[in-house]
């Protein structure tokens, strides 16, 4: 049976005095990952594949507490499983002091933050100050305090030649890249409409769920995540997905400045709830914490602002994001629908009950004349370079695009890819230009979204 090599400092309480002078890490010495306080599984998700190039050893920094211990019972399970098992070897520090002490000990060169969102922003920007490169889950910034932290970071990082760069899984799944790659052929989707904030040229939205499998299990989650002012509400932390697919798929390769290419209509958020016995189940609780008491009603119930809405503009295209938290799938994962319309055809991603709850992206031409399906069966066919096995089917006036079983590799395997462009952005220094300011536009969208959400609620 193979195991994780282990390695636990345990730390004796005070303060370790930070460098006056943050240490650089040369690109020739490898990259040695630093994961720190990893209280969402997300971090254990970066370390389900190894990587070249990347020491396997890994050193965490962490409170002592059940958040660190579920992070290595998960690394410890990818390397005992059966099939390519992973090699990690976890050097572990637990102690209050525990960023202080990564920043004294540098240990490593790369961190990776997943986990409470409370401190993530400062971490990020105390992380790259000292010198570290960091690979930040979502969300980096759910308030309008922490934006304003994350655009120091940012700048920190370019005077330094640090990566600071965001985990955005969904640009790998399957349906979401083939939208993208439709939306950039003139011929079969013409130009993308303006539309109004009442019929926007973009509308998406995500349905997540409290109670999921991680990695073949039932995942704990933590009793903090249902604390918004610790994980941020639902538009602030998954909805920053759907603001990066807005601004990939729509504006490929295009910079975005947020303080005039933005501008907002209306932003709306409200509450899931969720009951005690839910609770207990998901976070393997006996009652609710002290620190939830205050959004608890009638004793039993949970009340979570874990959805909101945006309605705003990009480049003068008006956009509609929602994203939604349920308690428990009817059926499947989470779920997904997203419209592109243009004025040849309309994009659609749905994953409802008629697609077995799994996403499906269809072609809904706005004219099917004879003219325009030749038109779109030879790009297609041209298609087929990139993406080998790909094809349509018909029924009635809209197009299935029907996509191999081989590119369907699931969420979980996203984290890898996103890991190995971010290592190569490292090794190569060549993260798109585009990148940075528009990491800046998306954090702008989601936290003042926020902001002019709880506004209007105030009203």
């Amino acid at each position: 049976m193979r195991k994780s090599v282990f390695v636990f400092v345990l730390a004796i309480a005070g303060v370790v005095n930070l460098p006056c002078r943050a240490q650089l890490f040369k690109k020739n010495d490898g990259i040695r990952l630093i994961t720190l306080d990893p209280g969402h599984f997300h971090a254990a998700l970066v370390q389900k594949t190894m990587y070249d190039g990347v020491s396997r050893t890994v050193y965490v920094y962490a409170p002592k507490g059940p958040d660190v211990d579920a992070h290595l019972a998960r690394i410890d399970a990818y390397n005992d499983r059966s099939s390519h098992p992973t090699h990690w070897a976890e050097e572990v520090y637990l102690g209050a002091d525990f960023f202080n002490r990564m920043i004294a000990d540098k240990k490593g060169n790369v961190v990776v933050m997943a986990g409470n969102n409370q401190n993530k922003t400062s971490y990020i920007k105390r992380s790259v100050a000292a010198g570290f490169s960091v690979l930040g889950d979502k969300p980096m910034a759910i308030d309008n305090q922490h934006f304003a932290l994350l655009q120091d970071a940012f700048k920190i990082a370019a005077k330094k030649k640090l990566v600071l760069y965001d985990i955005m899984t969904e640009r790998y799944e399957i349906t979401n890249t083939l939208q993208r790659e439709f939306a950039m052929i003139p011929g079969i989707f013409g130009q993308l409409k303006k539309g109004t904030p009442q019929h926007p040229g973009v509308e998406m939205q995500s349905i997540h769920y409290f109670y999921k499998y991680v990695s073949g299990s039932v995942l704990t989650r933590p009793d903090w995540f249902f604390d918004t002012t610790q994980e941020g509400e639902g538009l602030q932390d998954v909805g920053v997905h759907l603001v990066d697919l807005t601004q990939w798929e729509c504006f490929p390769n295009k910079t975005i400045d947020y303080k005039k290419d933005i501008q907002f209509n209306s932003a709306s958020h409200w509450v899931s709830n969720i009951t005690l016995s839910q609770f207990n189940t998901v976070t393997g609780s006996n009652g609710f914490p002290a620190f939830l008491k205050r959004n608890v009603v009638h004793d039993t119930v949970l009340q979570v602002y874990a959805n909101g809405m945006v309605n705003y503009k990009l480049f003068g295209v008006n956009v509609r994001l929602t994203a939604m938290w349920d308690y428990k799938a009817p059926a499947g994962g989470d779920n997904q629908y997203s419209v592109l319309r243009g004025t040849k055809a309309n994009l659609v991603i749905k994953q409802g009950p008629d697609e077995k709850y799994m996403p499906v992206l269809y072609i809904a031409p706005v004219s099917n004349n004879p003219a325009y399906e030749k038109a779109l069966l030879n790009k297609v066919r041209s298609l087929n370079d990139k993406y080998p096995g790909v094809y349509l089917k018909k029924e009635g006036t809209i197009w299935e695009v029907i996509i191999p079983n081989l590119y369907k590799d699931g969420h979980e395997a996203h984290f890898a890819k996103v890991t190995d462009s971010f290592l190569g952005y490292l090794k190569n220094d060549n993260m798109p230009k585009w990148e940075v300011p528009n990491m800046i536009a998306k954090y702008y969208t989601t936290t003042t979204a926020f902001e002019l959400a709880k506004k209007i609620k105030n009203k």
